[in-house]
Formats: C-alpha cells, sequence, structure tokens
C-alpha cells in the first residue's frame, strides 16, 4: 500500500482538505494525523472494524482502551455516564490541552473501544486541525499514538510513515507536534478516590494536584 500524504496547513487548516480526512475517517479508514501532541491515528470509534484495524496497525494490546478526541464538553457528555462535578471543574480549567479525563463510558460506546473497562478517555485537543476534522466529521475521533506499541511516539507525518507506511492508507501533514510529551492522564472513575493520576504528562502532577486543593 502506497501511503497517501495529506499536507494540511496547522494554523488555517483548509476546509476542503479537513473534510477530505473527516470523509475517509466517516467512510471507516484509520489516518494517522497531528494533535497537540504526539501524532495519533483518527478512527470512527463508531465503526467496529476501523477499530480493530487500530489496534492491528499499532499491534496494540486488545486490554488497552482508546482514548478518543473530541470537539467540546457537551460531546463528552454524551459519550459518559453522568459526568462528576470534578469533570467540570477540570474541563473549564485545562480543555483544550493535553489532558486526557478518563470516565465512566455510555452505553452507545462500543465495548471494544473501552476494551470492556466500562471507561472511556476523552481530550479535547488544543490543535486547530483534530478539532476541525471532529466537527466536520461530527463524530469523536481516536487519538491512541500513531506508532508500534513499544516504539516511539511519532513528532512529524515523516516519523509516522517511516513506522507506520506500508499500514495505513493516508497520513495528515500538519508539521511538527507542537510539543513532545504526551498528555497528562486523570482517572475519575474511583469514587472512593475522587481522582488519581495514571499518567504524567504536558501538565504536571503538582498543577492537578494544587487544583484540586483549591476546589
Amino acid at each position: 500500500m502506497r501511503v497517501e500524504m495529506v499536507k494540511i496547513n496547522s494554523e488555517t487548516p483548509e476546509p476542503s482538505l479537513i473534510r477530505y480526512a473527516a470523509d475517509q475517517i466517516r467512510a471507516g479508514q484509520v489516518l494517522g494525523m497531528p494533535t497537540d501532541t504526539f501524532y495519533g491515528l483518527a478512527a470512527d470509534p463508531f465503526n467496529l472494524r476501523a477499530v480493530e484495524r487500530v489496534y492491528e496497525i499499532k499491534s496494540r494490546s486488545r486490554h488497552k482502551p482508546l482514548s478518543l478526541l473530541i470537539e467540546d464538553v457537551a460531546q463528552a457528555e454524551e459519550l459518559a455516564k453522568p459526568v462528576p462535578e470534578e469533570f467540570h471543574a477540570l474541563a473549564k480549567k485545562f480543555w483544550p490541552g493535553p489532558l486526557t479525563i478518563i470516565v465512566k463510558a455510555a452505553s452507545k460506546l462500543p465495548l471494544k473501544v473501552t476494551a470492556n473497562t466500562g471507561n472511556v478517555a476523552l481530550r479535547v485537543p488544543n490543535a486547530r486541525i483534530p478539532l476541525a476534522v471532529v466537527e466536520a466529521a461530527g463524530i469523536p475521533i481516536t487519538a491512541t499514538s500513531a506508532n508500534l506499541s513499544g516504539e516511539s511516539e511519532c513528532t512529524t507525518a515523516e516519523a509516522v510513515r517511516d513506522q507506520l507506511g506500508v499500514r495505513i492508507p493516508i497520513i495528515v501533514d500538519g508539521g511538527s507536534s507542537p510539543r513532545e510529551i504526551p498528555s497528562t492522564i486523570v482517572d475519575l472513575t474511583d469514587e472512593e478516590a475522587r481522582w488519581k493520576i495514571l499518567r504524567e504528562g504536558a501538565i504536571s502532577s503538582q498543577e492537578i494536584s494544587e487544583f484540586f486543593a483549591q476546589g
């Protein structure tokens, strides 16, 4: 398979190219795409074949759920069971931005996306290309990093092509990633603990702890 490279301006994404990427995702394709951290694999989470393809492309364990990029808090509320108040506080403070929030998934989300955990990881990216694609597609998109499991994450379209070129049909080239640290992951699904940091990334654990201490 020869990979198609689609160059999109990261500051002012061309509407026709955004529409093209969104249409490909809606048609069941898996695309390499920039986010506000590393390049990710974008697929329709409601298309089970596309979700399966994401796991195949990455050689990823089926026990690991996929995170989703979304447009706004309203979309998060459609994908989650009633979200805890901590969710709204975190979202207001850190979205759009490199914070992934894990909440209990709504029943409409396929079990394959949640890896049967009943939880879903959501993020509103602070980057124009993925936001525009989510908006144009009218659905959330998967956001797991575009690399082979265990290999280094990719910060350019060329790096994605070098790692996954034969496995994916289209890579959106939005230039270099604005940062080289993954998003921070906060889990809000444990009612006892209220919140816990699963991965420290672009937002420090200290900043999250201080935020909750103020609340």
